[in-house]
């Protein structure tokens, strides 16, 4: 039996991750961050300590920049698993040239599969302009299907905005 899956959307700088971490917070169970990033720099290191510290040690972490089925098979209906972000994630897989279309439907296997309580962070990019360049545009369409996608098997989605939260689909935990 899979648990429920929670979309957040939001831009950039959002406070997006920053709901999605108070609403696991606030479900009691025991708490997964999969984190989908890869370290490339100092500042990205930076960053990613300020976010560890932010959540504090009451968060297990797992780092999976590829595989969902990885990051998603051995979790249990106690827990509460947050995927920040699928636009990180999405972007790995584009930029390491891998099929997109293989990469999503291991995803959602994964996800189907999973007996803990998803919240996945992704963001909103189709309210800007039109990018200037081919790799941009196609990054853009991609992540709005996979979020589309991703709304379409979610029991509740959240748009955030301002740090202001929006309830688009199911009602609010």
């Amino acid at each position: 039996m899979s648990g429920s899956v929670t979309l957040i959307l939001g831009g950039a700088a959002s406070g997006k991750s920053k709901f999605a971490e108070e609403f696991c917070a606030n479900t009691g169970k025991e708490k997964i961050y999969w984190a989908t990033s890869q370290i490339f720099d100092d500042e990205m290191r930076a960053k990613l300590a300020r976010h560890i510290a932010q959540r504090g040690p009451h968060w297990t972490t797992l780092e999976e920049a590829f595989s969902a089925k990885l990051a998603l098979s051995g979790l249990n209906p106690d827990q509460i698993c947050l995927m920040d972000c699928a636009t990180m994630w999405l972007t790995n897989h584009l930029l390491a040239d891998h099929a997109l279309t293989e990469a999503e439907a291991e995803l959602f296997a994964a996800m189907d599969g999973c007996c803990a309580d998803l919240v996945i962070v992704s963001n909103e990019t189709g309210m800007g302009i039109v990018p200037e360049n081919a790799l941009a545009r196609r990054f853009r369409e991609a992540q709005g299907r996979l979020n589309i996608a991703l709304a379409e098997r979610a029991e509740r989605v959240i748009l955030v905005a301002a740090g202001l939260p929006l309830v688009m689909k199911g009602r609010a935990l």
